[in-house]
């Protein structure tokens, strides 16, 4: 089925919520975004389908394709490609974090399991280190760690702290 031959938009929810479902899985399980051809063979749904349903959940969410090609770049919050922000897993590092913030919701993909996210600052490269379990931060170290953004988050911006 050619991906023109459908509205992308008009793919059906339970379609989407099983590939980004699988999407996750396998990066959670192996630390890579599965191509389109092997999403197309775990769903059993064409290639060119299984391309379009990509484009559509990246077009849902804050992900994105390496720019001119159909390989996932970023699934939040893990990045396919290499980034700063190191996630281990038990002792193994095998993931990549989107972003810093992005590095914090790792651990609720892996319950139970010890998440260390490995960077260094971007102001003046020493390095940075949390270690969470579920809800608990096991260590943070420099103790004095903090993070900044450019997007306004936080709420108003009368009543929001710098960020």
């Amino acid at each position: 089925m050619a991906t023109d031959s459908f509205d992308p938009a008009q793919i059906p929810l339970t379609e989407l919520d099983a590939a980004y479902a699988t999407i996750m899985g396998e990066i959670v399980a192996t630390g890579v975004a599965p191509h389109y051809a092997e999403l197309a063979r775990t769903l059993d749904i064409a290639p060119l389908r299984a391309k379009a349903v990509i484009r559509r959940i990246i077009d849902l969410t804050p992900g994105w394709l390496h720019p001119g090609t159909e390989y996932i770049a970023s699934f939040p919050p893990f990045n396919n490609q290499p980034t700063q922000y190191r996630v281990s897993v038990d002792g193994e590092q095998r993931w990549f974090a989107q972003c810093g913030f992005e590095a914090l919701a790792c651990r609720w993909l892996l319950p139970g399991q010890t998440v260390s996210v490995d960077a260094p600052c971007l102001l003046g490269g020493e390095p940075l280190q949390i270690v969470m379990r579920d809800e608990e931060i096991l260590s943070v170290d420099p103790p004095t760690m903090v993070g900044y953004t450019r997007s306004m988050v936080g709420g108003d911006a009368a009543t929001r702290p710098f960020r």
